[in-house]
């Protein structure tokens, strides 16, 4: 009889073994593996706003996935559609991208890619640094130049790998002229999902858009059309798009705002980014959730404060950003500062950006007299 008990005890204790070993450490592990969820940012922008320095700020992080414009595939593979009709192609790339999903460009690049298809490529830090490339490290301040040069050779594989390997994804994109087509991805529960709408003072946006004409040729047509994009009004009506689509955006995303986006919209206006560009980059990061480092700190300020006159449009080099910003002031007449103020007064109102009334106010207005503050 003792002994039946002894037997029993020892079975139930054997079993009682066999249950801890194979279940509570695999509990243990999981909690202690499991991975907080990324966190997805996109700069909401249009061209030539300063976009491109400013998914710079977000590249150039050790945490940050950063891609530039992957929807540009998406309008030149379709480029005979409108931008509305878009719209969907792009939302659900970029969905992809946020879930390090690349198999969607399968339908926009050839099956033979390679890394440096992707386009502007070598301006993400991630993509030229482990385990894109062995050439840098993955905390270093990489320049685009240095990275084209020796990390183009990698397959288009290690776009994902190193995307899965990031706490944060960023994207850039100018290609969305409605914050309500961003809903579905703002309500998807795998994403977590902030929203950084980027502005620019649309005479500064015209200047430069003139400088680079030619390379926004095609943007343009699909944004207002082949017939609207010519004549003498054909850049105005561009601009009077763009500006409707900020003035679309903003209200959605502050005025208006639905419950889901609570504290998941941002509006940052470039101007400000250049008068004080480390208190809103640290602005920035706090609302990305990331670390502004002492480093980072250091490449904001040198990159903003150079000598350079950012002669050249799509190059990230050190500069005098702030006076770089306002050279549309000396160099834009005034007549075409009045056809733009006409077609983007309500958005200029809206944002801050205050209308100048002759050519004199023009070259002597102040900058706080000129930029209403946020």
């Amino acid at each position: 009889m003792v002994k039946s008990r002894r037997v029993q005890v020892l079975l139930i204790l054997v079993v009682l073994s066999f249950l801890l070993i194979h279940f509570l450490p695999c509990s243990n592990n999981a909690h202690m593996e499991e991975k907080p969820s990324p966190v997805h940012i996109l700069i909401l922008s249009s061209w030539r706003s300063g976009s491109s320095f400013t998914g710079q700020i977000f590249s150039q992080h050790p945490s940050v996935f950063y891609l530039m414009e992957p929807a540009w595939h998406v309008w030149v593979k379709m480029y005979q559609n409108s931008a509305k009709v878009l719209h969907m192609a792009v939302r659900d790339l970029v969905r992809s991208v946020f879930l390090c999903d690349m198999s969607v460009f399968d339908a926009y690049m050839s099956s033979q890619k390679k890394k440096s298809d992707l386009f502007q490529w070598e301006t993400s830090r991630a993509l030229c640094s482990p385990p894109a490339c062995d050439s840098f490290s993955r905390s270093d301040i990489i320049t685009a130049g240095n990275c084209k040069t020796i990390c183009g050779k990698y397959p288009f594989s290690k776009v994902e790998e190193a995307c899965k390997t990031y706490s944060h994804v960023a994207i850039k994109e100018v290609r969305f002229f409605d914050l309500k087509v961003l809903y579905p991805l703002l309500t998807d529960p795998s994403l977590n999902l902030k929203i950084i709408h980027l502005v620019r003072d649309p005479r500064a946006v015209f200047r430069s858009r003139e400088n680079t004409m030619a390379d926004l040729k095609r943007d343009s047509n699909i944004v207002v059309g082949s017939q609207k994009t010519k004549g003498e009004m054909g850049p105005y009506n561009t601009m009077q798009v763009i500006c409707k689509s900020h003035i679309e955006i903003y209200r959605a995303g502050s005025q208006a705002a639905p419950s889901f986006l609570k504290d998941r919209y941002l509006l940052v206006r470039y101007e400000d980014i250049v008068r004080d560009p480390l208190a809103r980059a640290a602005q920035m990061y706090r609302f990305a959730e990331l670390h502004f480092t002492p480093q980072l700190q250091k490449w904001v300020h040198n990159i903003t404060h150079g000598k350079g006159h950012g002669a050249q449009a799509f190059d990230i080099g050190s500069r005098d950003a702030l006076r770089v910003s306002q050279a549309w002031r000396k160099t834009l007449p005034f007549q075409k500062i009045e056809k733009v103020q006409n077609v983007c007064k309500d958005a200029m109102d809206l944002l801050g950006y205050r209308l100048v009334q002759s050519e004199e106010e023009q070259k002597n207005m102040s900058l706080d007299l000129l930029f209403a503050q946020n």
